[in-house]
């Protein structure tokens, strides 16, 4: 996962705000007791990140791969 993935399914999922938000703020006991930003800067894999934050915030699996969004042209 490509980190401007990581922010498009933070967004999708928690809003531009709140998202930038719980990156910041919510440890993750899962990633070291990092931070989403803390662990991304720490060079740990942006797929792994995320899910760490779905995990922590019950986000159903269902939404865990995110909006289908169109391809490029």
């Amino acid at each position: 996962m490509r980190l401007s993935d990581f922010w498009r399914r933070m967004n999708d999922e928690f809003g531009d705000t709140y998202s930038r938000t719980l990156a910041a703020d919510l440890v993750l006991d899962e990633l070291g007791d990092r931070t989403a930003l803390d662990a991304l800067s720490a060079g740990i894999d942006p797929r792994r990140v995320w899910g760490a934050v779905c995990d922590a915030q019950d986000v159903p699996l269902q939404r865990r791969l995110g909006r289908d969004v169109a391809p490029r042209q």
